[in-house]
């Protein structure tokens, strides 16, 4: 176990430092989260669920153009970051829902479109992942809208797959609340959502619920976007009849190469997942045109992200699609997922412990080689183990973790 979780990026990130970076780009957002407050500083919120929404204000520095790709997060190596070469936090501040709302009619005003983008990140996120993609987004699109958000209690770890799908449905009735408070805001004159991955079940759930409650969903949401969709086909075809009519323009951004929803459709019974179908298919083809969906199929896309289910935050010409059909009026998380997590995830379509324990087995091999795998190999024993906690124990050759610890195992 020595081996394991004293390499890779640094956590706690979220701690602000000065803007010493005059050509750095600037993304300020509002977030609402049903996260519970973390204990450091510098993560902010953690991944379990909190009783009641916290709100928080979040600028983040984005390096120049010369430093950075688009479609690439650029997380610090060491503590603090650097602006002029890294992604940094400037200011991260919790703040009150009355003061949230005050920052976000203030910045509304200022807004030109008087638009508004939500986003709702996937599986398998931390706090500081949704933070630094969405601000990568945002910034790469150059979506006009006014961002929004929204965070849910996703612990961080692959074989957190049922507890991160149940902290969806805890969050849905935060996010319709959401939805609410944007319809009735006069000055907000348009809404869009961009969902990725298991967030989709989420925004689709929470518009659902809005729809039923009020009899349609306002005529202010215009773009629903649904990226790398975790949903089952045949659920999303309910959710569509149940929004009814009128409803928003749907664009799905589908891969059949999704690695990730490959394996979400073994664990989910072997049905398709909207995310990876193959949309000039029948059924899928008729019913798609019928319900008036745009599809963007990016199975030719290639992507730096193993599982290939982040496309349309890291692709250059996505994201910057995505910000041209906002602009008209009309890849997204951050993974971290490894080679051996590739190997882990495969084991636990098998129910029994042993079959995860035999995946850990095998990623102890990949863990050595595989930045991702060393940084999530000791989340994936507590959670096979809760109680495990090694012994300090000094690496031959490596000497002590370093302060600003890339993660608070290390030494397990």
């Amino acid at each position: 176990m020595a081996l394991f979780g004293c390499a890779g990026r640094p956590k706690g990130v979220l701690v602000p430092v000065a803007d010493t970076s005059p050509n750095s780009s600037r993304v300020e957002m509002i977030v609402a989260t049903t996260r519970s407050r973390s204990v450091n500083p510098g993560e902010m919120f953690s991944g379990e669920r909190a009783l009641t929404p916290s709100f928080a204000e979040i600028t983040v520095s984005i390096p120049p153009a010369d430093h950075r790709k688009i479609g690439e997060v650029e997380w610090p190596r060491r503590l603090p970051p650097n602006p002029a070469t890294d992604f940094a936090v400037l200011k991260a501040d919790q703040v009150t829902k009355p003061a949230a709302e005050a920052w976000l009619g203030d910045a509304v005003a200022k807004n030109k479109d008087r638009s508004v983008l939500v986003f709702i990140h996937g599986f398998n996120n931390r706090f500081e992942d949704a933070v630094y993609r969405f601000a990568q987004i945002v910034h790469d699109s150059g979506a006009p809208s006014v961002p929004v958000l929204v965070t849910w209690p996703s612990r961080g770890s692959v074989l957190a797959y049922g507890y991160d799908r149940e902290s969806t449905n805890y969050t849905r009735n935060a996010l319709e609340n959401l939805f609410q408070y944007l319809a009735r805001d006069r000055n907000v004159k348009e809404v869009s959502i961009l969902a990725h991955s298991m967030g989709n079940w989420l925004a689709l759930e929470s518009l659902r619920q809005m729809a039923i409650r009020n009899g349609r969903l306002p005529p202010k949401f215009k773009n629903v976007m649904l990226a790398d969709a975790d949903v089952d086909v045949d659920v999303f075809r309910s959710q569509i009849a149940d929004l009814g009519e009128p409803r928003p323009q749907f664009t799905l951004f589908v891969s059949r190469d999704d690695r990730a929803l490959a394996l979400s459709r073994r664990v989910w019974g072997n049905v398709a997942r909207i995310g990876a179908i193959d949309p000039e298919q029948e059924p899928y083809k008729t019913e798609l045109a019928a319900n008036k969906i745009s599809v963007v199929d990016l199975t030719e896309i290639k992507s730096g992200d193993s599982l290939r289910h982040s496309k349309f935050a890291q692709s250059p010409q996505i994201v910057q699609l995505i910000g041209s059909r906002l602009s008209d009026g009309q890849t997204l998380t951050d993974n971290r997922v490894g080679l051996g997590d590739q190997i882990v995830a495969a084991t636990t379509r098998v129910a029994a412990v042993a079959g995860t324990t035999a995946g850990l087995a095998l990623a102890a091999p990949a863990a050595v080689v595989d930045q991702n795998t060393r940084e999530n190999y000791a989340s994936h024993v507590e959670t096979l183990n809760p109680g495990f906690r090694g012994s300090p124990t000094k690496i031959s050759g490596s000497g002590n973790c370093p302060a600003h610890s890339v993660n608070d195992r290390c030494n397990q």
